[in-house]
């Protein structure tokens, strides 16, 4: 089961690559189609967009395994190794919480535009649901990682890396 979750972290981040691309190739098409043809395309400023806010989502997951993340340890270096693992029990427990609560709402949007055939207020006109389903892809994906760091805790292992050392689970 580890190496199916830490497959689908991999896929998540190849996504993420892609999207970064795909965002990339949005922009130098915008511009190159005003510069060099004098037209624009309507609705490309929103593709862009939407293939940003995947990459930032996709990657949650694996930058969480990786320790890439933002965390302050300013506390937890001072603490007693009793302590500060409790805080980490703590913390993780919280965290998986908060993220299974927000993928579930972005999985509700997902449904919610879908259902209600809402579509997008930009020049393309796109169905919402289908930029949403990154969202909530990253968002499922980032629950998913809190939970494996607490069974890699629960086993004795080190699931969040210090930043740039990648994963000590094994």
């Amino acid at each position: 089961m580890d190496n199916f979750v830490r497959n689908f972290y991999k896929l998540l981040m190849v996504l993420s690559g892609v999207s970064m691309v795909a965002a990339f190739g949005a922009v130098i098409l915008g511009v190159l189609s005003r510069e060099i043809a004098h037209f624009s395309i309507d609705g490309l400023d929103a593709y862009a967009g939407y293939a940003i806010a995947a990459a930032l989502f996709f990657a949650l997951p694996a930058t969480l395994q990786n320790g890439d993340h933002i965390r302050v340890t300013l506390v937890l270096d001072r603490l007693p190794a009793r302590v500060r693992s409790a805080f980490e029990w703590v913390c993780l427990a919280f965290a998986l919480v908060l993220t299974v609560y927000i993928a579930w709402y972005a999985v509700r949007a997902v449904w919610i535009s879908y259902i209600t055939h809402d579509i997008s207020p930009a020049a393309d006109a796109s169905p919402l649901w289908i930029p949403q389903l990154s969202m909530a892809m990253g968002c499922i994906g980032f629950a998913l990682s809190f939970a494996h760091a607490l069974v890699v805790r629960a086993r004795g292992g080190v699931f969040i890396a210090a930043a740039g050392e990648g994963s000590r689970s094994e």
